[in-house]
């Protein structure tokens, strides 16, 4: 005999007795002696004390035979829904397979037809809502996302998530960072919703945002530090480009204090902010600055912005001169050099400059400047040949722009 056979025997037997006992053992002579009175209200009930303790013991058995014959009866039903969960485990699995394989309309049908069998609905109806999204069903999208919250309403952060995360992709910013802000308020360490407001600021090119966001990101480790670094320089960038742009270097100044100190360093961002500050008229400012940025990282957007500071040309050609120690092949350097005799109204040293700069690396502004100081000397063949040779080297540098990005 099957053993559930002989379970649901044994406890029917069990209950029946019980039954029995509760109705026969009270006219029992043996319990009549001693008793117990119990009130209620206005309600007294006399018991023997025996007969109490024999109710007692009858009831609980009453009770767990009852409960186990529920449970026995229960799972006789169990092995048509293990049946079920099963069928609908593999046809997940046949929709994913459809989706992978590019068949949307096919992979949905699936997913849909199985999600009310399924223990894993909510699987099921976020499935089904990127599969409409890929299709550009948006209308059936919101309705598998509206059926995964009703499915499983414990799991509204993956649901709202995924919400957002196909807004996104719809380049709907606005709606997806809506989303994203009442989702901050329930899970505001959560790695993946970071990411996806990161991506949010990022499309709306919110960098005061960012700006914030930036150490939360760093403290989750939400991207890899070489991805923080690179978006930290995105970012405060595209900050100080914004600040330069209004002109204003009182806003442009306290932009760049409110940078890390870490950042304030990167060269890169050294150059948009001294390059702002000149264009403001406040080359006095910074110019001990650049220079101690220069003696840091000898680099040459930093040594071009150098040569183009407002100054007394002749004192600025004195102390670029210092570093010629220093840096004796550097073109660009002697580039600067010479565009500073030039301001210093030393035609002869600049020219001298631009030769032995020419000689190291030729380039399109020094053959410039040494044709136009030829043209002043009256040498047209020597300034002529200059220009010449510097429209050809701006063409080969297109030609090579071109050939490096074709689709561009």
């Amino acid at each position: 005999m099957q053993a559930w056979k002989k379970q649901l025997i044994l406890w029917s037997a069990i209950l029946v007795l019980a039954a029995i006992a509760a109705v026969f053992l009270p006219r029992l002579e043996l319990l009549r002696s001693g008793y117990v009175l119990i009130g209620l209200g206005r309600w007294e009930i006399e018991l023997t004390f025996l007969t109490l303790v024999l109710i007692v013991l009858v009831g609980f058995v009453l009770f767990y035979a009852t409960f186990r014959l529920i449970g026995l009866l229960w799972s006789l039903t169990s092995p048509r829904r293990q049946r079920q969960s099963e069928t609908a485990f593999r046809q997940l699995v046949e929709g994913l397979r459809q989706a992978a394989e590019g068949n949307w309309e096919q992979a949905e049908r699936v997913l849909i037809q199985s999600a009310g069998l399924s223990d894993q609905a909510l699987v099921h109806y976020l499935t089904a809502a990127r599969i409409a999204q890929r299709r550009g069903a948006k209308a059936m999208r919101d309705r598998y996302l509206q059926q995964a919250y009703e499915a499983a309403p414990d799991a509204e952060l993956a649901v709202k998530l995924t919400e957002a995360e196909l807004h996104l992709e719809d380049e709907k910013f606005d709606q997806a960072l809506e989303t994203l802000l009442r989702l901050e308020k329930i899970a505001p360490g959560n790695a993946w919703l970071l990411k996806l407001l990161h991506q949010a600021y990022a499309k709306l090119e919110d960098f005061h945002a960012l700006h914030t966001l930036l150490p939360r990101l760093h403290e989750q480790k939400v991207l890899m530090e070489a991805e923080v670094r690179l978006l930290e320089l995105e970012t405060y960038s595209a900050l100080l480009k914004q600040a330069a742009a209004r002109k204003d270097a009182q806003a442009l100044s306290s932009q760049w204090q409110q940078l890390p100190e870490h950042a304030r360093r990167l060269p890169e961002l050294q150059a948009i902010y001294f390059a702002g500050m000149i264009r403001c008229g406040q080359s006095a400012a910074i110019e001990s600055p650049l220079r101690e940025a220069l003696a840091a990282h000898w680099q040459a957007p930093l040594l071009v912005l150098y040569g183009t500071l407002e100054l007394d040309a002749a004192a600025q050609l004195r102390e670029a001169q210092g570093w010629l120690e220093k840096h004796p092949n550097d073109p660009v350097l002697l580039s600067v050099l010479a565009k500073l005799a030039v301001r210093a109204g030393a035609p002869e040293l600049a020219e001298d400059y631009l030769r032995r700069s020419l000689a190291l690396q030729p380039s399109v502004e020094a053959y410039r400047l040494l044709g136009d100081l030829l043209q002043q000397k009256g040498d047209w063949q020597g300034a002529s040949d200059c220009y010449r040779r510097g429209l050809m080297l701006a063409s080969e540098a297109v030609i090579e722009e071109i050939e490096a990005h074709p689709e561009g």
